[in-house]
């Protein structure tokens, strides 16, 4: 089939299944991903499995994007204003959670795959720290459309919006170190100061090196933008974006964390942040979504899933574990009120965006190509889980938080 046609197909079920997912009170990403699960090679012979393997592009440029717009929530007015309470729960759910999945895979991982000449260090002990790294970030669009949708009003409420804002900033900072080491430990490097060490903090600095650079050069071209239309500040964007992600790959640091880090200088240093984000989300946001999760379900290996559907049940299971504890604990260092204590985690189960697209940034690294499928399986099933059970679980804690209004 001729490539653009793929695409029109891709845009337009995706488009369609978003819009049938709101008719029941789903978030659109769900819609986006079961579309992709139903274009699925595996499945309809609609889409051949050769496009599916070469969509690297299409993955790139959305998750620029993404990692742009959550560097875009890091505003240090904003971090002052929402105190320490929000700022201690953010850490402490997001690491526990990560904390959790990766011992829990550490242990149980190994009874439940089978890989014929493989060690326990260069591939289950890599795998629990990647898949780990996935677990702290949180999807607040769900918890936000019932928020709204009920008018909730409360310190529980006012948290999970504060948190919404952060929590994938440390995701991709853990999925960076974690790439970092698994690296050393597959490669059989053996330790050294340098590949054990050295090596991931270099690669963290210069990821956040060219970010930096990245960012002002852009702020700079944009001051030079006086009367030009919201269609040239797109091109500008796009074209920073592409030039941060790629000089990333040329150089071999993580390329989110450097359009993550871009997207931080442009939110706290550009006099134009406001048009600039806004424009993001106005025209381009929800065609990147539709275009990315789709291609995200399509992904999706039926024959790894089958048997790694417990693996499925183990990352919802640990995740929600770090998430309720690492709240709790996070609540009581900063003396939140008692509703957060026991409530907040509730609006953190949903789980999709970023995390999709870091495991797809996983298959591109050749080092993960015996683990890759399996983690991505294990990642769209378990989004899949948190989409539809995300809703119901924050509606519920909202209610017993006293919260909603109806």
């Amino acid at each position: 089939m001729q490539s653009m046609l793929i695409i029109g197909v891709i845009v337009f079920v995706g488009f369609v299944f978003g819009e049938l997912a709101t008719k029941v009170r789903l978030p659109k990403v769900t819609g986006y991903i079961l579309a992709g699960i139903a274009l699925n090679p595996a499945l309809l012979p609609i889409i051949p499995h050769n496009f599916v393997n070469h969509t690297d592009l299409i993955t790139n440029i959305a998750l620029s994007f993404i990692t742009f717009s959550v560097g875009g929530t890091l505003l240090s007015a904003k971090l002052k204003k929402l105190g320490k309470g929000i700022v201690y729960i953010t850490f402490f759910e997001a690491e526990l959670a990560f904390l959790a999945v990766v011992v829990s895979f550490m242990i149980i991982a190994p009874f439940l795959i089978r890989i014929d000449g493989v060690s326990w260090v260069a591939t289950f002990l890599p795998m629990s720290l990647l898949i780990g790294s996935l677990a702290s970030p949180t999807d607040p669009t769900a918890t936000l459309a019932v928020i709204h949708e009920y008018k909730a009003r409360g310190d529980v409420s006012t948290t999970i919006m504060g948190i919404a804002a952060f929590d994938d900033a440390l995701g991709i900072i853990n999925y960076s170190l974690a790439v970092a080491i698994a690296r050393v430990f597959i490669l059989h490097q053996g330790f050294s100061m340098y590949t054990s060490v050295l090596n991931p903090v270099v690669v963290i600095l210069g990821s956040v090196i060219l970010g930096i650079a990245s960012g002002f050069a852009f702020n700079f071209v944009t001051s030079l933008m006086k009367k030009e239309t919201e269609g040239a500040f797109i091109i500008v964007i796009l074209a920073f974006l592409m030039l941060c992600f790629g000089a990333a790959t040329m150089i071999s640091v993580d390329e989110l964390l450097a359009t993550m880090t871009m997207g931080i200088c442009v939110v706290n240093f550009n006099p134009k942040r406001g048009l600039i984000f806004r424009i993001i989300e106005r025209y381009t946001e929800e065609l990147i979504f539709v275009l990315f999760f789709t291609v995200s379900g399509m992904h999706l290996k039926f024959s790894v899933l089958a048997t790694s559907y417990a693996l499925v049940i183990i990352f919802v299971v640990f995740r929600f574990v770090g998430k309720f504890s690492g709240t709790l604990i996070g609540a009581n260092l900063a003396n939140s009120p008692k509703n957060v204590k026991k409530h907040a985690a509730g609006g953190l189960l949903p789980q999709g965006g970023i995390v999709i697209g870091l495991a797809l940034m996983m298959k591109q690294i050749r080092a993960f190509d015996a683990i890759s499928d399996v983690i991505i399986s294990i990642i769209i099933g378990a989004t899949v889980i948190h989409e539809l059970i995300g809703p119901v679980v924050s509606k519920y804690a909202l209610r017993k938080s006293g919260e909603l209004n109806f």
